[in-house]
């Protein structure tokens, strides 16, 4: 027997019960087939519906939909982590210019006391960084809020700030100041030994320190730097504020201030000084009128300059304002490749009153380490390498060390220092006389001298310096180029607007004609037919 014989067979043992047992077997098979084939039919019938052109297009827009959602949700919550993220953490790498937004602002800052809920910039804060894929990744300025005009001028303090410890400062006179040590210094700022630097980081309630300006009766009178009485008598007038630039060497272009209130216009003195190459340039040029003056700034000529160098010659004016304007509460200093845009009373109140600051000074939008800015002034070529290495290798055996998280609340060691907002009150004029007295014993890159003067001025006294974002400063000036790369770039090239001829008159049929007709049959392209209309067998002609 085989298998099939028994399966055939079973336990009834007949051909009947097989044929029951088969068609049992067959029924199930029977209902499965409908069933199948209804599926079909209905996967038919959906894929036709949705092979539609309209229903098509709906799930195409609603598809398009949803990635868009997506994308602004991705992007909004990208968003808010930059900004938890700049809120939260102070980066210490050397970042790229278009990252300035991610990393710049600081956990904490300095003199950013809580604003009183009255004022009018109280729930200001700044605009989320911009998407990361644009085009534009150098460093740009950032939305600031200002108050109008005349509310700032009405908060200027009534009293000085209150200056720690110090509250009398005079400087070294010596007609005759001799070198006693190999390295730095200047007959202009009397060789001060590293004792006298020293014991000039000494706070105390009265102090004598070097301040440039060592020879002669009073600065600007025969002592290196001189001016003409006339300025000097003008520059001895008490002014609440002034705004001071400097161009030496013919190196820019003067920027006419904008924006400037008919307040400020009346009560706040723009001085510009220049040395005596740059008058004549500007007089050739008929820059100069008779008045000494082009447009809001008054020019104080500067003769007997006490340095070959041009840079080093500006630093002077930008360090050392408050011995040239003794009578002087406020000052806002900019250099002269800067264009100012925002009112001057503006900006005080922005940056020191209503932080209750006397000092402030906008941080480098991309590198917060002094080693790292040497690093950069070397490979740049910003001055010899070998005196840059000895200024630092200086610092180092004095404590600096590079800028970490540790070093919270202050955000920066490295100053972007075109621009310096101050109030001169006794301490903030030792930290410039301190200040220039490195850039004199140095390097003439004051970048690099500003922290180890004012860590050493912080360990003494309760006093700090407003290092605000660099955004904010690009906010109220505008930087222009210097003459040099001005005159090197190439004119512009005129745009050429290509106009359409007019259309020509045809006197003979009156009717219009173009000048430059298309060329119908040349143009015409291969293996291609013109289509002609025909009735009754024959052509017809237009």
């Amino acid at each position: 027997m085989t298998g099939g014989s028994l399966g055939l067979r079973g336990s009834h043992g007949s051909l009947q019960s097989s044929a029951k047992l088969s068609a049992i077997a067959r029924k199930p098979s029977t209902k499965i087939l409908p069933s199948s084939r209804e599926k079909e039919r209905n996967f038919l019938v959906i894929w036709r519906f949705i092979g539609s052109r309209r229903v098509a297009m709906l799930l195409l827009f609603t598809l398009s939909l949803l990635v868009i959602l997506f994308g602004t949700f991705s992007t909004n919550k990208e968003s808010s982590s930059q900004n938890i993220e700049r809120l939260s953490d102070t980066s210490t790498s050397n970042n790229l210019e278009g990252r300035m937004f991610k990393s710049r602002a600081p956990p904490i800052l300095q003199h950013e006391k809580s604003i009183s809920t009255m004022h009018p910039c109280a729930n200001f804060s700044l605009p989320p960084p911009p998407p990361s894929g644009r085009r534009r990744t150098g460093p740009r300025s950032c939305e600031v809020c200002y108050l109008p005009v005349d509310q700032a001028k009405a908060s200027m303090p009534s009293s000085p700030s209150h200056s720690p410890i110090l509250q009398s400062l005079t400087y070294i006179v010596d007609e005759n100041p001799i070198k006693v040590e190999p390295h730095g210094g200047s007959d202009f700022g009397g060789y001060p030994s590293l004792k006298q630097r020293n014991d000039s980081f000494d706070i105390r309630e009265s102090m004598t320190v070097h301040c440039g300006f060592v020879k002669g009766s009073k600065p600007g009178y025969s002592t290196g730097f001189d001016i003409d009485e006339v300025d000097l008598a003008e520059l001895k007038q008490f002014h609440e504020v002034i705004v001071a630039s400097a161009i030496f060497g013919n190196y820019d272009i003067i920027q006419q201030p904008k924006n400037i209130s008919d307040a400020a216009r009346k009560t706040i003195p723009f001085y510009m000084f220049i040395d005596e190459e740059t008058e004549s340039y500007m007089r050739n040029n008929t820059v100069l009128d008779s008045q000494m003056k082009v447009g809001l700034w008054r020019i104080i000529v500067v003769r007997n300059i006490p340095y070959a160098d041009a840079r080093r010659n500006g630093k002077v004016p930008k360090l050392l304002l408050h011995r040239i304007l003794p009578n002087v509460r406020y000052s806002i200093w900019i250099d002269g490749k800067l264009q100012l845009v925002v009112d001057p009373y503006q900006i005080l109140e922005r940056f020191l009153w209503r932080v209750n600051a006397n000092f402030a000074i906008s941080r480098h939008y991309t590198r917060f380490d002094v080693f790292k800015e040497a690093e950069a002034n070397k490979a740049a070529g910003k001055y010899d390498n070998e005196t840059i290495d000895r200024q630092i290798e200086f610092y180092k055996r004095e404590g600096l060390t590079p800028y970490t998280r540790a070093k919270l609340p202050i955000t920066s060691d490295v100053p972007e220092g075109c621009v310096i907002i101050r109030e001169h009150v006794p301490i903030t004029n030792l930290f410039t006389c301190l200040w220039f007295n490195e850039v004199d014993r140095f390097t003439s890159r004051d970048q690099l001298s500003f922290s180890i003067v004012r860590d050493k001025i912080m360990a003494k006294v309760n006093w700090s310096i407003n290092m605000f974002m660099d955004c904010e400063r690009r906010n109220f000036v505008i930087q222009a180029y210097h003459r040099e790369l001005l005159e090197r770039m190439p004119p512009p090239i005129p745009r050429l607007i290509q106009r359409s001829p007019p259309p020509r008159r045809d006197i003979a049929f009156g009717r219009t004609v173009m000048k430059n007709p298309s060329r119908r049959g040349k143009d015409r392209k291969p293996g291609s037919k013109r289509h002609r209309k025909v009735g009754n067998g024959n052509r017809i002609s237009n």
